[in-house]
Formats: structure tokens, sequence, C-alpha cells
């Protein structure tokens, strides 16, 4: 059952992983990656690099999202071997390794490459080591926990919550003795040493991370909600008839002496849920800790009649099959367009920027990049031999930037700069702004800056960002201001 959930799982996640197109963060990694540094404004360095690594045979979503196909796939299996870890058997390995695999959340996070893409199984694999060193005494685990934390820092900073809530449940708990274990210890150096670089760097650029985070956890306060709205939303995006099986795993240890080793595991769980709400975090910052929960509550659940519990496989699997289309880009997006209408499951905005998502917002933003690029294209191509040398490429966000950058190549058009995110750090590129293409800006507010201005397409894509659709390309000419003047003011992190 185990093998055969994860070839299943391998062959949904590799037969879409094309369907679409790149989503805008995959775009902005790939633009990340192809300047390696220690850090970026607004993430570690590691997604960007395994984005660049993916495409040094050419420009293919497919080969993008490859990374995360492993993960979802490894996923499966990481489960079944907890499940024995804690003393499961075959039924609760198969349950667990299904739940892990069909869940709604996670397919979506695993479908492309993304910041949180690494974050279930670097999550899963944390805790599976932690009981391991607690139930067979292997003190070697809590070192390899250091080198998978310190790793996982550089693709995203929220194991560290994980981990915390992780030794808050170990020090309640008779776990509590790992304490006086020196390879913790030196696991935690290591965490520390391998994450220092990106540190350090975010140090040196004046925090720029928390200037990117801080203003959106504060405009997250109007879409969490109350405790039992947040708790539905994580419900639905897990797959709502898993939900008794978290519950099993969030109680099952307390009241089942097989798995009062793994009370820790629970504690971690609720605590790490309490963060996230009062945090107001975006839906998806909890999804990577539910492995975890579906491991102990498929080895509580395991005395259930088989007969029960194959029928709640079948449940969940029906019920994962409904909300597919929403998590994974199954249906062609004029069916799924139709699909959602009809079934009423078209996803709430989660944050501010998925207003208005003619599809959901993960899906809409992986729409219209590809045509933006050629618009820009066309418009450079309109200009004269001595006017391409000298023209830049402005774009007002990072993913229409992005979009230049790694589709333009083949249109050879030059670098876009942009005043978004990482964008600003790398500056104007030597261009005065003499002369400039501009993506997505307010023409009112440039024609005061340009000499002249002239308006020359739109961006057009019926399934895009509504904020990305109908977007003007205007050529400036003659800025009256050089860029580099003006540069700082064009900065927004955010």
């Amino acid at each position: 059952m185990v093998w055969v959930t994860a070839l299943l799982v391998a062959i949904v996640h590799v037969a879409t992983a094309g369907r679409y197109d790149a989503q805008r963060n995959e775009l902005y990694f790939l633009a990340c990656g192809w300047h390696p540094d220690f850090g970026y404004v607004d993430q570690p360095p590691l997604v960007p690099l395994i984005a660049a690594a993916t495409q040094v045979l050419g420009i293919s979503t497919w080969m993008l999202r490859l990374p995360a196909t492993i993960v979802a796939v490894g996923l499966v299996f990481l489960a079944a071997s907890f499940v024995r870890l804690l003393g499961g058997g075959t039924r609760a390995a198969a349950f667990a390794a299904v739940a892990a695999g069909i869940a709604p959340g996670i397919a979506g996070l695993t479908s492309h490459l993304t910041t949180s893409t690494f974050e279930p199984i670097a999550w899963t694999g944390a805790a599976f080591l932690m009981a391991r060193a607690i139930l067979q005494e292997r003190r070697s685990d809590l070192i390899w926990i250091g080198v998978l934390a310190g790793l996982a820092m550089q693709a995203k900073w929220g194991i560290a919550i994980w981990l915390v809530a992780v030794g808050a449940g170990v020090i309640a708990t008779s776990a509590r003795r790992v304490l006086l274990w020196w390879q913790l210890w030196l696991g935690a150096a290591i965490a520390a040493a391998l994450f220092a670089p990106n540190l350090i760097w975010q140090w040196w650029q004046h925090w720029p991370f928390f200037a990117v985070i801080l203003p959106h956890l504060e405009s997250q306060k109007n879409y969490t909600g109350p405790f039992w709205l947040f708790e539905w939303r994580q419900a639905l995006s897990m797959n709502v008839a898993l939900a008794p099986l978290v519950a099993a795993g969030v109680i099952g240890p307390f009241i089942d002496r097989r798995l009062a080793s793994a009370r820790f595991l629970s504690i971690g769980f609720v605590l790490t849920t309490a963060f996230y709400f009062l945090q107001r975090g975006t839906n998806y910052y909890l999804f990577p800790v539910y492995p975890s929960m579906f491991v102990v509550g498929a080895v509580f659940c395991e005395r259930l009649h088989a007969w029960i519990t194959r029928c709640w496989i079948a449940v969940a699997v029906a019920v994962s099959g409904v909300f597919a289309p929403i998590a994974l880009p199954v249906l062609a997006p004029e069916t799924l367009q139709r699909y959602m209408q009809a079934t009423g499951i078209k996803q709430a905005p989660i944050e501010a920027a998925g207003v208005g998502a003619p599809l959901t917002q993960g899906l809409s933003d992986e729409f219209g990049w590809r045509e933006l690029e050629q618009k820009v294209a066309k418009a450079y191509k309109s200009l004269t031999a001595d006017e391409r040398t000298r023209v830049a490429i402005v774009a007002a966000n990072y993913g229409q930037a992005s979009a230049i950058d790694v589709y333009g190549k083949a249109d050879g058009l030059p670098p876009a700069i942009s005043g978004h995110n990482q964008y600003w750090l790398w500056g104007p590129r030597g261009y005065s702004g003499s002369l400039a293409i501009h993506v997505g800006g307010d023409p009112e507010r440039w024609q005061r800056a340009c000499q002249s201005l002239e308006i020359v397409d739109r961006t057009d894509n019926a399934f895009a960002m509504p904020y990305e659709n109908n977007r003007p390309i205007f050529i400036c000419r003659g800025l009256r201001v050089p860029l580099t003047q003006i540069w700082d003011k064009l900065k927004r992190y955010r």
C-alpha cells in the first residue's frame, strides 16, 4: 500500500508539473539563483540555488518542479517509517502514508518549488530523528537533527518554530533526559553554524526580511479570523476526513501507553498551532506539522477494525479527489473555473494578495508571464538599434521583472530592473533612465518624470491575478532625474 501510494503520488505530480506555467515566486527564485548570494531580501539562498540548478539544460517548468515531486514521494515513505518507529504495524503505516500523500494542503505545497516545499519532509524528519533518539537511545540522531535544521533554515526559517515547540514538549515530558546528552548541543551548534551565513547577510543588509514579513503579518489580521475559522480552514486544507486522525494524534499519546513517548510531538503540535494563530500566519504556514500527527494518529487508530480503516481511507481519498483540482493543476483553467462554480469549493482568500483570483491565488499566479514577456519583447524590438543599447526595462514588481529575466533571454532582452524586494538591492544596473520600457507602473505618476510617455500595450490574461491584468506597458523617454538619484524612492520591501 505504501509503495502504491508513493507511485500514484509520483504519477500525479509528474503528470501535472508542467500543465500550467511557472509561478510568480518560482520565476523570482530563478532570477535570484542566477545571482548566487548568502541570502536575499525575502528568503534564504537554498531554494533559489536549487531552482537555478534545475535549469542548467534550459528553461523547463517540469524540471523546476522535480525537486518538489521528490519531496512529495519521500514524505510518503518517511510517514510509513515513522509509524514503524512508534510501534505501528502494516495497516497503520499504510494509513499514515496515504494521509501524507493525499492531503490537499501538502499536495499543494509540493506541486511547485517554493520556500515551503521542503518543510513537510524537513519538519517530519526532525520529529522522526528526535523520536528515534528517545526511543532507541540513538544519540547521534540529535546531531543529524542539527544538520537537517541548519539546511532547512537555508530554505525557510519556519522549522525553528517547530523545533522550539517540540523542545518545549521534550522538556514537559520524560524525554527531557536528552538535555543531558552532549550530542543535542553539538547538533544545535551545527544548526547555528549552517544558518549563520544567511543570518549575517540579513544583519549586513539591515534585516530586510523583517521589513517584508512584519507588514505582511499585519495585513493578515483581516483574513485569519477567529480560532474556529482558522481551524476549519486547516481541516479543509488537510482533508476534513483526516481531521479525526489529527485529533487522534494530539490526544492519543495521553490515553494510550504505547504512545506515551510521543507526547512531546502532540505538545509541539498544539504550541505550533497556537503560535501561528496568534501571529496571524498565512494558512499554509502550519501545513508541515500535520504529517507527524498523521503518524501518531495512525498508530493510535490501528486497533480499529480493518474494515473501518479501509472505509475511512476510501472516504479520505474521495474527499481529496474532490479538492485535488484546486491544489494541483489537474484541469484546464476554463474547466477549473466551471468546476469551482459548480461545486462551490473555491478557496477563500487567505491573504490580501489573493483577493479576486480567477482560480486560486497559487494557480492564478502561474498565468500571464510569457504573454507579458512577449509584449515587452515587441516593444523592445520596435526601438532602433541605438535605442536598444541604452534602454532600461523597469518592472513594477518582482514577478514581472523575473518573467522578463527568465523568458526574455530567448528574445535578447536586457536584464530587468525593479524597486521591489531583491531587485532593489541589485540597483539600476548602470542605466540612466533616459529611455525605459516600463511594465505595470502608473503612467500618470511617470508622466511627470518623463519628457514623453507612450503607452504601447497592456497585459492581458483572463486567468492571471487581477493586479497583473490590464497593466500598462509604456515607453518613457527623457527621464528628468537620473535613476541613480531616485532609486531609493523606488524601494518597496513587501
